[in-house]
């Protein structure tokens, strides 16, 4: 496990190197100041790669996400080892309908951008990655460092012809979390992310108008037993 400190204040670092300290089987990437969640996830991906890890799970640290879903998200990527492993929100009563009415406007930036529909989900947070594809996109294109990074970086793969499967999961919003997204630079961040995709779209439009007649890859069912 690889756990990522963006920066956090001295009482919170100290904690944390606390836990690198007890558990062997956890390291920790610091970081010396806050670069914001994209940077965090960048820091993390790159150190596992760097270890020599194939795919590496990233999960969100607010308590939003069912770890339960871990061993389905883990089989379907061995099943899929070139693939993306996208969690599909699946929400409870406790969700903010404003957040979902957001999360589906982006959405339909992302179906345009890609002109397809193979990302259910461009803004969850759990999900697997196949390391050597994203680092070889790190390291050729600047992503963004805050909230724009998680459906920037879906996008880019699909461009490159990375497959992208979808696992429904169940998402909550526990009482009293506290939200770091912040309305108004991050919107702004998000709409100029999805302003730069659209015009690369533009720019790719015979190879993805190309790629529409080959078969995307099926929704994954919550519960089923992944074949390749």
């Amino acid at each position: 496990m690889i756990l990522v400190n963006d920066g956090s204040s001295a009482e919170e670092s100290k904690i944390l190197r606390s836990l690198a300290q007890t558990y062997d089987l956890l390291s920790l990437v610091e970081r010396t100041h806050n670069g914001g969640k994209g940077a965090a996830v960048k820091s993390g991906l790159s150190a596992a790669y760097e270890r020599g890890y194939s795919h590496a799970l990233q999960i969100d640290a607010d308590g939003q996400h069912d770890v339960g879903d871990v061993p389905k998200m883990l089989g379907l990527a061995r099943c899929h080892p070139e693939a993306v492993i996208a969690g599909q929100p699946v929400y409870d009563e406790s969700a903010p309908r404003g957040r979902i009415v957001a999360r589906y406007l982006t959405h339909i930036w992302v179906w345009l951008e890609t002109l397809s529909f193979s990302i259910k989900d461009s803004m969850c947070g759990f999900r697997v990655y196949p390391l050597r594809q994203v680092v070889e996109l790190l390291e050729s294109s600047r992503l963004g460092d805050r909230m724009d990074f998680d459906p920037e970086v879906l996008v880019r793969l699909q461009w490159r012809g990375v497959p992208i499967f979808s696992l429904p999961t169940q998402v909550i919003y526990p009482k009293g979390g506290q939200s770091h997204f912040r309305l108004v630079e991050d919107n702004c961040r998000i709409t100029m992310m999805h302003t730069r995709l659209v015009i690369g779209m533009l720019l790719r439009l015979p190879v993805l108008l190309a790629r529409k007649g080959r078969r995307e890859p099926r929704q994954a069912q919550k519960g089923a037993n992944p074949r390749p």
